[in-house]
This record gives structure tokens, sequence and C-alpha cells, in this order.
């Protein structure tokens, strides 16, 4: 028999062998029945036998009951399990019973002693929406598989992060520039699941990968790397650029306020951020390893922090590198002023400064600029400077 032609699984539980037996005459030859006894042998049936397509239970039962197995359902880990339908069979038509059972998550809810017309009809519905709703997830996996988007989140795929990660890699290492890895993830993630749901939580991630996304530049790279958190591939960022970005992307998120049923939800994020010449790693797969084991460091920490190559980044020493880079205006007053000297003894921190805007010219008309000369000055500079680092323009 062909998978077209199997017939549904349906799993039965109830502690009464003449109720399975009863449900098992009325929809014989339409659906192959799985029968357990209570909900405890219900549940661990349910994790054994993946061909399982829709659950049908009794409320009162020992060991665990209807509405216990309907919670642990709807809270797996497993989205197989998670998003079985599920379907009460009861002897109590209590609305109150009713109420309870949807609100737990309950796809239908059928009085013991209904016809076979009306459990056949809500069966039958429920497999063909459930299988409805499965091709229409594999139909976007593949689809996000041929795509640079997740058509879900708007974000980039972690496939075409992976293969623009490749090709960034490329054109740095022609260019002997920098790479910037960064790993958002979003604090207490599971409390706030837990609290509010997962589709509150979506919303919420939604958000956040927007504000990022209006932040960063367009040849940077956002996606959703894990449930929890994004990634975020920057090209030609230096490791003062990436921590000062990561550090605008807290505060910014800090202070945000979301309401949901006039409760105000306020979020923070672990971040980690790692570099490729700061690292010395030049592989994406390393670097956003590095960043996923920062982001951990940031929320071991007590989150609400950004965590680079010498562990918890410090605002105020960010604030001090960035202010060594000089102010283009300024400069270009104290040439036509005369300062030719002072100018020159400026110019590795110049150079810093205008390299992103360099590189942007070389890699799109390829005019021969001498890069590696220059930043062979601006390191020559930088030697001067206490800790070594030239920085460019943040994100």
């Amino acid at each position: 028999m062909s998978a077209d032609d199997r017939l549904p699984r349906i799993l039965v539980i109830d502690d009464s062998r003449m109720v399975r037996a009863s449900i098992v005459k009325h929809i014989r030859g339409r659906f192959e029945v799985r029968e357990e006894p209570d909900g405890e042998a219900g549940w661990e049936a349910l994790l054994v036998d993946p061909g399982i397509e829709l659950v049908l239970t009794d409320i009162g039962m020992p060991r665990l009951d209807g509405y216990g197995l309907l919670e642990r359902i709807r809270a797996s880990k497993v989205s197989r399990v998670r998003e079985l339908p599920v379907v009460i069979i009861s002897g109590d038509e209590d609305e109150s019973a009713r109420e309870r059972a949807l609100a737990l998550g309950a796809n239908g809810f059928i009085p013991k002693g209904s016809g076979s017309v009306e459990l056949l009809a809500t069966l039958t519905s429920l497999v063909r929406l459930a299988k409805a709703q499965s091709e229409l997830a594999l139909s976007r996996v593949a689809l996000a598989q041929h795509s640079p988007v997740d058509p879900e989140s708007g974000l980039a795929t972690s496939a075409y992060l992976e293969h623009h990660g490749a090709q960034v890699v490329a054109e740095a290492r022609r260019r002997h520039a920098d790479i910037g890895a960064m790993v958002v993830e979003v604090d207490q993630y599971d409390e706030l699941n837990a609290r509010y749901g997962s589709h509150v939580v979506q919303l919420i991630l939604r958000k956040l990968g927007k504000l990022i996304t209006g932040r960063i530049r367009t040849e940077d790279t956002l996606s959703q790397h894990s449930a929890a958190q994004f990634a975020l591939l920057s090209p030609g960022i230096d490791r003062v650029s990436s921590c000062a970005f990561g550090l605008r992307v807290r505060t910014s998120v800090e202070k945000l306020v979301m309401a949901y049923r006039d409760e105000r939800i306020r979020v923070t994020l672990s971040i980690g951020v790692a570099n490729a010449l700061a690292d010395q790693r030049t592989a994406v797969s390393d670097l956003l390893a590095l960043a996923v084991e920062r982001a951990a460091q940031a929320r071991a920490a007590g989150g609400n922090r950004v965590f680079a190559d010498a562990g918890e980044v410090d605002p105020a020493d960010i604030e001090r590198q960035l202010a060594r880079m000089p102010s283009i205006d300024n400069v270009l007053r104290q040439l036509r002023a005369g300062g030719r000297g002072e100018v020159c003894a400026q110019l590795p921190g110049v150079i810093a400064t205008l390299m992103p805007l360099l590189e942007l010219i070389e890699s799109q008309h390829q005019v021969g600029l001498p890069l590696a000369r220059l930043k062979a000055i601006q390191k020559k500079g930088g030697d001067d400077y206490d800790d070594g680092e030239a920085t460019r323009t943040s994100v």
C-alpha cells in the first residue's frame, strides 16, 4: 500500500474497553486505530509512534486525565506532537468542560453518544486540515531552501547566510578587510514563551528583527539563527564598530516597551560579538560559533550585556576609542587654514575613518587604490595608541 492509500492513523484513549470498541466500530474502514487505556499510555504512544495523525481522548482517566494529556501535548518541544489535532470525547456535557478543553488547545469536543456521522465528519475534516498544514509547511521549507528570504520572518535564510558568508570571506581575503559577526539572543525566552505563548513571542521576535534590520547597511545580512537568536554578518566592520553597534541595539531594545492585552512587555538582549581580525578566525561558521558562545556568557552574567573577545564590553571604553577617530570636516578645515602639519599627524586616523568608503569605491570601480599600503600606514600610526586599535565607521 502506498503512502497515499494508507488510512490515517488515530490514537483513541479511553479507560473503558467498551467505549474504545464502540468508537472503533464507528470509524472502521475510514481510519487505522491505535488504542490506549489512559493518558500516560497515550503520551508514551505519541512519543514512539510518528504515524499518529490525530488524538481522540476521554477526560476522566487514571494516571493522566484528558486535560493533563492535552496540556502535555501542547507544551511538547517536539513539533510533530505539539501540532497534532486533539479531539475530546466525553460523557460530561457541561459547557465548562468544553470551554476548558478548547482553552487548553483542543481542536474539537464531542459528547459520548454522538452519532457516527458527527464523529466521522469531525475526524475527517481535522485530518484533512492537518495534512494541508503539513504540506504547506513542507512547501515553505522547500521555498526557503531556494530563496534568500525566509517568508515567515522576512529575514535572510540560514542557507543564504552561509552562502553569502562564503562570498564575504573571499572578498575580505582579497581586500585584507575585517568581518564582523554578531549573535543577538532574547533574554528569558523560555519564560516569555510560558507566560505569553509562542504566538506573542513570535510577534516580539518579528518586531526585534525589524528593529535590527532598520539599523544595518544593505551589505549586512541578518538571519534568525535559532528560536531565540538572530545572527548578523557585517563585512568591513572592525571590533570597535561591532561592539558599538551591539551596545546601541541593546540600549534601543532595553528602552522598548511592547503592549499585549494592556500588559507592558519589556525585553532585554544578550549579545555576542566576534571579528575576523581580532579573533584570528576567517570561517563564518567559526565566527558565529564564537558569537554564540559570547552571547551565552552575556546571558550567564545576568543578561542585557554585550560580550566580545575581552569579555563584557565597556560602553565608556568603546566611546573613548570611537572619539579617537578624527572628524573629516575638522581635518578639511585645518587643511584650508594651512594646518598641513597638524593633518599629517592625524593621517593614520583619517585613513581608518575613510577606509570603508575607500574599500567600497575599490570594490565597485576597481580603480587600483593601494588599500594594503594605506592599511599599513593606518596600522603604523595605530601603534602609538594605548591599545593599538584603529576603528572604522559603525554599522
